[in-house]
């Protein structure tokens, strides 16, 4: 029998809202709650908010934790200063991407992992191997923390507002730096607020225990924050090009291949994969991923056939793909051999009619989180 899928500390507040709920990794989570090209349009140009609760919260504790962080991942902790985070990649010992993620620091000897759902216990496990012989602790508490994602060009203000509501002392989304991390003290709890996203747009994550998580969405939604379900995330991520773990990335390709290869650190000492991955880097990849623009109104959709322009050569094939509601357009994201790059023509097979399709360098859209 089917496992029943676990719920968040936000379930309740997504039915009661209307939301559209579906299953995902094993949770049950908000598709959709207006709509997804209302929800996607506030993230654009106002505010939303996200229950991505389902991803992994997984504590890495002890002397020694930096080196269980540098053992399991692709990137350079060393760079990471207290309070501050890093996008990393967990390669298995044959170079293929068993997940990306971001891992936060918040002391030499305290840091917080947060992996995709679906891969929470390889990632967990990743750890576990390197801290066996070390002494350090690496707890998964996934189900113990809720995580929001409040993104917009408001978000910022909004999110300082709602925590000075409940306690915050300062403006801490506000103050806090891109890819910073900090803890936040409010009336009957903390949370942690990460300066980082997965729109484009300014924003934060906040990692907030269970208990306090209901406070705060309702004080999100009291000060007219949008719901977002991950039908829109989707549509946001896509337009940013950023890859999604299971359609872009895989153990069966490797980080140069993805285009990835700026969170590998080879001249660091031995972690997972190194040595697939310097024979990966010199021999380099056969195909890259890249994004497609394509005519008319169809909607490009995953596992669309990429053809050589004019002719009946299959070349690869979209790994995610949408009509994007900011630009009115087909895009998608594809492997395509290293001969193709952005400025060439392809088609797509989208559902037996021929597309013509521009390849191009992602981000689709012009934004700037930073800002």
């Amino acid at each position: 029998m089917d496992e029943p899928l676990q719920t968040t500390a936000l379930t309740a507040h997504h039915l009661a809202a209307g939301a559209r709920m579906a299953a995902f990794a094993g949770w049950s989570m908000p598709l959709r709650f207006e709509g997804t090209l209302t929800e996607h349009a506030a993230v654009r140009t106002d505010v939303g908010a996200f229950d991505v609760s389902h991803l992994g919260t997984v504590w890495i504790e002890g002397i020694g934790a930096d080196e269980v962080v540098a053992g399991a991942f692709t990137n350079d902790p060393s760079r990471m200063s207290d309070g501050g985070s890093q996008y990393t990649l967990c390669c298995d010992e044959r170079g293929g991407v068993v997940d990306d993620l971001i891992v936060y620091r918040l002391s030499e000897r305290r840091f917080v992992a947060v992996p995709n759902a679906a891969n929470t216990a390889a990632v967990t496990a990743a750890l576990q191997a390197e801290a066996a012989e070390r002494g350090v602790t690496v707890l998964e508490a996934s189900t113990e923390w809720a995580v929001l994602a409040v993104q917009g060009p408001r978000a910022l203000p909004v999110t300082d507002e709602v925590l000075g509501s409940l306690g915050a002392t300062d403006a801490p989304a506000t103050s806090t730096p891109v890819f910073g991390v900090r803890t936040v003290e409010l009336r009957g709890g903390e949370l942690l607020l990460c300066r980082t996203g997965y729109t484009g747009e300014r924003g934060v994550e906040l990692l907030v225990p269970d208990a306090l998580a209901p406070t705060v969405w309702e004080a999100l939604s009291g000060a007219g924050v949008t719901p977002c379900g991950l039908a829109a995330r989707d549509t946001l991520r896509l337009e940013m090009g950023y890859p999604l773990h299971g359609n872009e990335l895989s153990t069966a390709r490797d980080p140069y291949a993805a285009r990835l290869g700026w969170a590998v650190r080879l001249e660091r000492d031995d972690f997972r994969g190194r040595d697939a991955l310097v024979a990966a880097r010199a021999a380099g990849p056969s195909e890259r991923r890249w994004g497609l623009v394509a005519g008319g109104r169809r909607p490009a959709r995953r596992g669309l056939p990429v053809l050589r322009a004019g002719t009946d050569e299959v070349v690869g094939s979209t790994t995610s793909g949408s009509l994007s509601p900011t630009l009115g357009v087909p895009i998608a994201l594809a492997y395509l051999p290293v001969s193709l790059g952005p400025g060439d023509r392809v088609e797509l097979d989208v559902r037996g009619h021929r597309t013509e399709a521009e390849v191009v360098r992602p981000p689709f859209v012009d934004r700037d989180p930073k800002a």
